[in-house]
Order: C-alpha cells, then structure tokens, then sequence
C-alpha cells in the first residue's frame, strides 16, 4: 500500500541518460541540465518539462520541476475531479452567457430598434465587455491569485445577466451585455488556467475535454431559446413587435442570471478551489506548497517523497521578494513571455490563432441564426420554430468536438498542433460547403457538421493555450491571447455589421481565415503532448 512520507528517496536519481534537458528543444547548445537537489546529491529530471525557463529565472525552473514530479507522483485523485467539474462551470457559464445575447439580438432589435443601423450594437457591447474582462481577471490572476479572481468573476456574471433581462431599451440593454460579458471574458482564462497547475501529465488530456462543458452551455442555452424564443417571440416579418408579445429574450436572461447565481454559490460554499501549486511556487510560498501536497497525498493515500528542504534549498524566486503591486514584478509578467526567442516567437504565434479565431467567431457564431433563418426562408421555412430548433440541435451537436479533441490531442501522429490543423481545415471545407446547400436538410446537417469541427478547434486552443505559457506569467499571457482575440471579434462585429449577413458572403471570409489558422497552427513550436509545463 502507498504510504506518504517526509524521507528523501532515491527515486529522486535520474539515471544520466535519462536526464534530458529542455535547451535543445528551445535551439541553444545546452543539451542538458543537470540539477542537484540540496541534501541528496541527486538530480532533478528536467526531460518531461515542455519550456526551457532557464534564462528568465533557474531557480524557478528547478523548484517547478520538484512541484512537476510530486504532482505526478500524487497522480490523478478525487480532488482532481471535484476540479474538473469546479472549473467546468466557468466554461459552461461562459458560453450560456455569450450565445444568450447571440440568441437574443434579433428580438431586442425587433423590439426596440437600432439606432445606429446598420451596426450590430448588441455584439459590439460583448465583444469589448469581453476584451476588458480579458484584461482584468487575466492580468489580476498573476498579481492577488487564481482563487479570488475565480470566484468574483461569476458573481459578476450572475448579477448582471439578472439586471439585463430587465432592460427597458436597446442602450441600456447593450451596457448591461457589456458589463457581464466583462465577468465572463476572464472566466474561461481562470478555468483552463487553475485546472492545468493541479494536474499530473498523464491526464492533461482533461484541459481539452474542459471545453465539453462549454458545449453543455451552449446546449442548455439553445434549448431554452427553442422554447423561449419560439413560443414568446415577435414573428420575423410582424409590423410591430410590443414587450407583451416579446419576453422570450427577457426570460431566457432571467433564467441564465439564475443558473449563474448556482454555480457561483456552489464554487464559494461547496466545492472550494485552494491556490495553484504553481501559482504558490511562482510567489516563493513554499511552505504552502508543501503543506497542500503533502495533504493531499495524506489524504488519498499516495506517495510523497518531497521535502520543505529541498524546496528552501534551491533558494528564492527572482524579484518574489517584491510587492507583487510593484512595477518591477507586474513588467516582468509581460517580459518574460518575450524574454527568448523561443518563447516570444510561440507568444506571438499563438496570438496570432487566437486573432483569427476571434475574427471567425462573430460571423459565424453570432450571425449563426441570421444564417439558418435566411436559408430556411429560402427553401421554404421561416418561422421561429425552425430556426431556434436547428439552432439547439446546432449546438448538441457542438458538444461533440471538445470530446473529440480529447481523444485526438493525444494521438501520437497528431497532438496539440496536428488536431489544430485538421480541424481547421475541416472547418474550411464544411463551409465552403455551407454556401451550396440546397435544401432544409443540407442545412441543417452541414452546419451541424461545422459546429462539430469547429468546437474541436476552439476545445484545443483553450488548453494548450496555457500550456505553452510559463506559470508565473500564464493568466497575463492568455489575458494578451484573448484581448487580440476580442480586436479580431470586433472587426468581426463590423465586417458583419456591414455585409449583408443573409447572404454568403461572410461564410467566404469565415472559410478564408479558417484557411490561414491551417498555416498558423502548424507554426506554432512547442508540442505539449505528454510534455509538464511550467
């Protein structure tokens, strides 16, 4: 039986060959690093490490791969899996709300006008509500903590998406989007963010399959639009359009607001979220660190060969002695995710897909019902019923891709970068497809089929996002990744503001960028596939 102990063990010795470090990965002429832990004399296995950190701090370096080793010799437990679902919540509260107001923008138009037409003001409001989340929770994770960041944040969301079902007109309305996008717009950061700092490698795979919750969302959302939308909703073509005749957007807010208010009281009193092993290591709180995995593995029952010594010994992190308010330790939050070649060629590449995808995600995502209506108006079905219905199986089918993406990510002829190509082109080629479609079926089978692949895409890009970014830096990195992610969602907004989102012409562009994230998704350099990160 496993038992946890205090003691050093020589599981701690690497045999020489075996000692492998990340400099050759990373291009340089070292080809090893050869670690000696305090008191033992043996080394510390840096081979499984995915980045090269070295240059920006050594001895962060060598106390992340003890916390690596200890976190797979714990291996996956019960607390792993409370996280999942803890952490599920944020992607699931994530997507509900933004495909709320995707869903509910035409009905709010309808019903109280645009006074700035052509543009869609409802989407724009998300998409900077969501850039200035982005910036708030990603950049404050790295300063006051995973945890408060991850339990404010869906508090946010809860009360606003309540008070956005109350709106009296379409100004109002729009602010109140803005402002509870704001709290979703860091949740997902968080999510993926605490959830890959707990795990041992050999589940990583479960980051990924982190975006089926998303999926759940989504689903949950467009079963109520079938109802709410279809039964409490102004016609397409009525003359006028009163708040009596149109609650359906109201309820189907009130509603979200509602199961928001849950799942942010369950993450607070039910299932407590403590730091991030990595988070604590990256501050020099050692101790805490300690303390919490040596619970853990006391309390499952796992091995334990780590000691508060050998911690101490390899000495303190660079500048953590610092205020973490002070300029210096907020700079280098942004530095060092530049500070090798390396490292800000994977930074800027991995900017670059989130753009894209950002840019792709408005015109097809948010414009998503304009599509199916218009082209169920063109081969004969245009009424509310039709169009909200394939829009709930659109997104049954959705949560398919993530649990694809699990699988795939972890196949040796593809992982990360190989699933990222394949989708996207996948998704290139189903909606080039999308604008011959010729009857109700074709319709609603290939956009079915671009949800599936598409939600492969956005499931891998969400985990190995922060797996190629170094812990003490991981929330503002992917805080960087979303903001240009929101810049490209609101070219995306006025792109399909101004193009007539009942024709064709948006799926080209859509299909074109999906074409380049192809390209960029083969240039990223690091495959994470049973790599640690750091």
């Amino acid at each position: 039986m496993a038992t946890a102990t205090l003691g050093h063990d020589d599981a701690w010795r690497a045999d020489e060959k075996n000692i492998q470090g990340t400099g050759a990965r990373d291009g340089s002429e070292k080809s090893a690093v050869d670690v000696a832990a305090p008191d033992t004399g043996s080394s510390i296995d840096l081979g499984q490490e995915l980045i090269d950190t070295s240059k920006i701090d050594i001895v962060l370096t060598k106390k992340m791969a003890l916390i690596n080793k200890t976190i797979d010799e714990i291996g996956m437990t019960p607390l792993h899996w409370k996280l999942f679902a803890l952490n599920g919540f944020g992607y699931a509260a994530d997507s509900l709300l933004v495909s709320c107001q995707y869903i509910t923008q035409r009905s709010v138009i309808q019903e109280f006008g645009n006074p700035n037409p052509p543009l869609q003001g409802v989407s724009l409001a998300s998409q900077i509500g969501l850039l200035a989340g982005a910036a708030l929770w990603g950049f404050s994770a790295d300063i006051i903590g995973r945890r408060l960041a991850f339990n404010s944040s869906l508090f946010v969301c809860a009360i606003f998406v309540l008070l956005t079902g109350a709106m009296p007109n379409y100004i109002s309305f729009c602010a109140f989007i803005a402002i509870y996008s704001a709290g979703a717009g860091g949740n997902y950061i968080l999510d993926a963010t605490n959830f890959i700092e707990f795990l041992p490698v050999s589940h990583s795979f479960l980051v990924t399959l982190l975006a089926a919750w998303w999926g759940i969302g989504y689903i949950i959302t467009g079963f109520f639009a079938w109802w709410y939308m279809s039964d409490y909703s102004c016609q397409p073509k009525a003359a006028e359009c009163h708040r009596k005749d149109n609650m359906g957007w109201r309820y189907l807010h009130f509603t979200a607001g509602a199961i928001c208010t849950v799942l942010a009281l369950i993450r607070v009193f039910a299932i407590k979220m403590p730091h991030t092993p990595k988070y604590l290591i990256s501050n020099n709180r050692d101790e805490e660190v300690f303390e919490d995995l040596q619970a853990q593995a006391l309390k499952y029952n796992r091995p334990f060969t780590l000691t508060l010594e050998q911690l101490r010994g390899l000495g303190e992190i660079k500048n953590a002695q610092k205020s973490r308010w002070s300029l210096t330790r907020i700079k280098h939050h942004f530095v060092d995710l530049f500070r090798t070649l390396k490292l800000a060629y994977s930074t800027v590449m991995i900017m670059l897909n989130w753009f894209f995808i950002g840019t792709v995600s408005p015109l097809y995502g948010v414009f998503l019902p304009y599509y199916l209506s218009s082209r169920n108006a063109d081969l004969g079905g245009n009424n509310n019923y039709y169009t909200w219905r394939d829009y709930a199986i659109n997104q049954v089918m959705g949560f398919i891709g993530p649990c694809l993406a699990a699988f795939l990510v972890e196949y040796k002829w593809l992982g990360r970068r190989g699933t990222l190509a394949v989708s996207a082109a996948a998704t290139t080629a189903l909606q080039i497809g999308y604008t011959q479609i010729t009857t109700p079926s074709q319709n609603l089978g290939i956009s079915c089929a671009i949800s599936i692949v598409s939600n492969i895409y956005y499931g891998v890009l969400y985990a190995y996002t922060p797996e190629i970014l170094p812990a003490a830096n991981r929330g503002t990195g992917y805080a960087l990744c979303v903001i240009v992610n929101r810049i490209g969602g609101i070219i995306g907004v006025i792109v399909g503001s101004y193009a007539n989102v009942t024709t064709v012409t948006p799926l080209w562009v859509c299909a074109g960028l999906y074409g380049a994230l192809i390209f960029t998704s083969l240039a990223l350099p690091f495959e994470s596939r049973g790599k640690r990160t750091v």
